[in-house]
């Protein structure tokens, strides 16, 4: 729980480090700071804390200036500094200082079987620019909520419950979403805090963010609704479309006011029966028209990826949507262009660079998961994982690939390595790109 009030003795370093050892070489930059409500401080409190008579602007030009790495203790000295770092101002100063960049978070989340039900986040920066690759990793503990829900699925033997997770960027937050649970995760200060579960669980499903709204769909032989979630809104999730399939193992995303729901298995009932029946679509992809206004939502088809490749990945960058196919021997990337629909100028699909994974990783006996983003609208980040399907006997010499992260320049039309990989442990890791 934080504090009403700071505390300077611990925190003197915090205003001595902003302030520059040379005034010339001090760079004002002006951004507008909307100052959130400041709390009332006793007179005591100011006596013992003149850190706390700080007014808000200067204690946001101090808390803008510290390392990211030192950010997550912060939100629990006391309220005040809680509600400055959730600030948009404290975007707005950290953006003006160069000091917010593309960065790619992964959550790890622990086996059911295993005794530790802490998470881990990795945070990835993708622009090096010459400096040594940035590659932070904590602990990430679960609200108490969240955790003993995670506790009981791992107890039940159902596995946990953000098996197989999808992870979207809103903003500076990062949303997990699992079977029947929700996490809230800040990206810059790694509090986390629990959110309202999605109306039907899912599992191996189709997320992306619209309009800065999450759309989730597939994942389930119950239902093909498609449920809606407004971060800024009530904490609820809400029906607002039917699928025209049942996707299972199917991949979401975002692009140009599309939300994307490609590969999978269509999952069916024949007469109502208790029987389920999977019909693969692996290469086929449903579009859904989101209204900006409250209209009415249309499904659209667009042509299914060539080659009868199976999608094992999808992002969204700009106006384009981007898959990873998978062709049993060897892998392939396209971009999707055109309104949604199968017709249309320019629509059509366009073969790009396949990614290039180590040789032999790719074959048969051999699974491929492939997490996506898009960051913003010239690269698309992957995040390659290959291992052997259970029951199967691999191909001789099959490698093995855990946590390769690449890095497609949309402009040159080039992959390459990012900075550095993902850590051991991160093989299933639910993945986003968020500015932090």
């Amino acid at each position: 729980m934080a504090a009403e009030s700071c505390h300077s003795r611990s925190l003197s370093w915090l205003a001595r480090s902003c302030i520059p050892a040379d005034p010339s070489r001090h760079i004002a930059v002006p951004v507008p700071i909307p100052i959130p409500a400041a709390t009332n401080l006793s007179s005591s409190d100011s006596d013992e804390s003149p850190i706390s008579a700080l007014p808000d602007d200067l204690l946001l030009e101090c808390l803008a200036r510290v390392p990211r790495a030192s950010l997550p203790p912060l939100p629990a000295v006391c309220r005040r500094f809680a509600s400055l770092l959730a600030s948009d101002a404290f975007l707005h100063l950290r953006r003006a200082r160069g000091l917010l960049r593309p960065t790619l978070l992964a959550v790890s989340v622990p086996s059911s079987q295993g005794s530790s039900s802490t998470f881990a986040r990795a945070l990835l920066q993708l622009d090096a620019s010459g400096r040594p690759p940035e590659l932070e990793v904590a602990s990430l503990p679960l609200p108490p909520t969240l955790l003993l829900l995670h506790c009981r699925a791992g107890g039940g033997g159902g596995g946990s419950a953000f098996a197989h997770a999808r992870a979207v960027a809103v903003g500076r937050e990062v949303f997990l979403i699992g079977r029947g649970a929700t996490l809230r995760v800040d990206a810059l200060t790694g509090a986390a805090r629990a959110c309202a579960p999605t109306l039907y669980p899912r599992k191996k499903f189709a997320a992306a963010v619209v309009g800065g709204r999450i759309y989730v769909a597939g994942g389930s032989a119950r239902t093909a609704a498609v449920e809606e979630y407004d971060p800024a809104g009530d904490d609820a999730w809400r029906v607002v479309a039917e699928a025209p399939r049942r996707r299972y193992g199917c991949a979401g995303a975002a692009a140009g006011g599309l939300f994307y729901v490609a590969g999978g298995v269509a999952v069916s009932a024949p007469g109502g029966g208790a029987l389920l029946e999977a019909r693969a679509c692996a290469g086929s992809v449903d579009a859904l028209h989101v209204a900006a206004s409250g209209g009415a939502m249309a499904w659209a088809r667009p042509r299914a990826v060539p080659g009868g490749g199976c999608v094992v990945g999808a992002c969204g960058a700009g106006e384009h949507l981007y898959v990873v196919a998978s062709h049993a021997v060897e892998l392939s990337f396209w971009r999707w262009s055109g309104n949604g629909g199968s017709r249309g100028g320019g629509s059509g699909w366009v073969a790009l660079e396949a990614p290039p994974v180590p040789r032999g990783s790719v074959g048969l006996g051999m699974a491929v998961r492939v997490a996506m983003a898009g960051v913003g609208g010239d690269r698309v980040v992957a995040v390659v994982n290959v291992s052997a399907v259970r029951g199967h006997i691999a191909a001789a010499g099959a490698v093995a690939v855990e946590g390769l992260v690449l890095v497609y320049d949309i402009a040159g039309s080039k992959w390459s390595r990012a900075p550095a990989d993902l850590p051991p442990g991160f093989r299933r890791a639910a993945c986003a790109v968020v500015e932090c």
